[in-house]
């Protein structure tokens, strides 16, 4: 019978109460799923036919690690999903201005090297923001993310310095409708739109993880908006087991904050049929 690894970490190896979802209904097609994770001991990754990147939540935290582990799998990269290759390439989030150069709609996005390099106060001057958002290139759940503004910069300056001495940073403009109309996340499987949320901070908050306060809701988005965030995901250029696109919609459009090609959190809890489509995907990618 067919075997899938769920990777998951160290801290939290057992399958999320979502994903357990999914295991539900690939168990009852006989694909038997074992939560694994990515940096347990000595696991044999070749006894499974699919390696599912699920629950790894602390690859931020031992990033070069976590490029180790991708790289076991670059000979067959069919083993593991999404590609290797994909998730490489998806975890340093300045993959944002390389959309934007190829004319997706992605929110403003300055990435600065780490080491020196402008300051906090320079770069809201040089574009004319008034209130900006601060994050490191690799992170997850919004850590290290916070926020700051023309009248803080220069007091906020030197923690700015402190943290981009030692990692690469990202520099955003806040965007008010996150706090206003919520943060869209669509849910792709296999290529095809499965389901999405919207997601609003606590009050008095600009984060959307429930760790911070926020909730989601599940929603039905404009189909301008899904189409939008599919076009998105074309310029991947690469087959995709699973994908959330997280935005905004500005004017009637869709403004890409993230793309979620990694680990993302699917919100299965919140669609009738997302586990079904999900278990879908992967059986089909079991036969290719």
């Amino acid at each position: 019978m067919p075997r899938i690894a769920f990777a998951t970490y160290r801290q939290s190896p057992r399958l999320t109460d979502d994903d357990a979802l999914v295991s539900g209904v690939l168990a009852e097609r006989g694909i038997h799923v074992h939560a694994v994770p990515w940096n347990g001991s000595d696991i044999d990754w070749t006894r499974f036919d699919r390696v599912v990147i699920r629950s790894a939540w602390d690859f931020h935290l031992e990033p070069e690690a976590y490029e180790h582990w991708l790289r076991r799998f670059w000979d067959r990269p069919e083993r593991l999903w999404n590609p290797p290759a994909v998730v490489l390439a998806n975890l340093n989030k300045r993959y944002l201005v390389d959309l934007a150069s190829q004319g997706i709609d992605v929110v403003p996005t300055v990435h600065v090297a780490a080491g020196d390099g402008p300051t906090l106060l320079s770069i809201i001057e040089e574009h004319a923001w008034d209130e900006v958002v601060i994050k490191p290139a690799i992170s997850a759940s919004a850590r290290g993310t916070w926020r700051s503004s023309l009248n803080a910069a220069t007091a906020d300056g030197a923690a700015f310095a402190a943290e981009r001495r030692v990692r690469e940073m990202l520099v955003q403009p806040y965007c008010p409708e996150v706090a206003d109309d919520g943060e869209w996340s669509m849910i792709f499987f296999d290529g095809a739109y499965s389901h999405a949320v919207l997601k609003r901070p606590a009050d008095g908050d600009f984060r959307v993880q429930r760790h911070f306060g926020g909730t989601p809701v599940a929603a039905v988005p404009d189909p301008r908006l899904v189409a939008q965030a599919a076009r998105i995901l074309r310029t991947i250029g690469a087959r995709l087991l699973y994908a959330r696109v997280d935005g905004i919609e500005r004017d009637g459009r869709f403004v890409l904050m993230e793309l979620e090609l990694n680990e993302p959190f699917l919100f299965l809890a919140q669609s009738e049929d997302g586990p079904t489509r999900f278990a879908d995907a992967i059986a089909r990618i079991l036969g290719a």
